[in-house]
This record gives C-alpha cells, structure tokens and sequence, in this order.
C-alpha cells in the first residue's frame, strides 16, 4: 500500500473542493507546471499555487523540481480519509 495515503478527518477538512479538483487532476493528467495546472483548471495562478502548497503542506501533494518550474503531483495515487470512531 505504498501508493496510499491515509489522512484523519481533521486534515481531510482542509482538502477543499477546488483543492480536491487540483488532486484529481494532477493524478489523472500529466501537468507541466503550476502554470499550466491552472489554465487546465480556468484558475488564476497564484490561488493555485496557494492550494498546491497547502496540499504539500497536508502530505497530500508534492513538487517535482525541473530546472526552475515545480511540477505539482500527488504524494500518493491514492487519498484514504480515516473513518471517524
């Protein structure tokens, strides 16, 4: 279960819509760059960045640097919310 990602309710709060959107999307596409996630997305650039970096910031995403452009991808292919007990 390597490409899982378990998260608690707590952190699954955080995982908006439009960032629930931004995960889908890298997982599903092959995105160049924050740029180009962005005009896939018809956001502005920099609420996308925001919200990737608040996904890195969750675990849920991470940055693939190439040169100077960040590649936003998952941190897991698979995103699991921790049932509530």
């Amino acid at each position: 279960m390597d490409d899982v990602n378990v998260i608690g309710w707590e952190t699954a709060a955080e995982i908006t819509p439009a960032r629930r959107e931004i995960f889908r999307t890298v997982r599903a596409e092959e995105v160049d760059s924050v740029t180009d996630l962005a005009r896939r997305l018809d956001r502005d650039k920099s609420q996308v960045s925001r919200d990737l970096s608040a996904l890195a910031e969750l675990g849920v995403g991470r940055f693939e640097t190439e040169g100077r452009r960040k590649r936003p991808v998952p941190a897991q292919e698979t995103l699991v919310v921790e049932p509530l007990v």
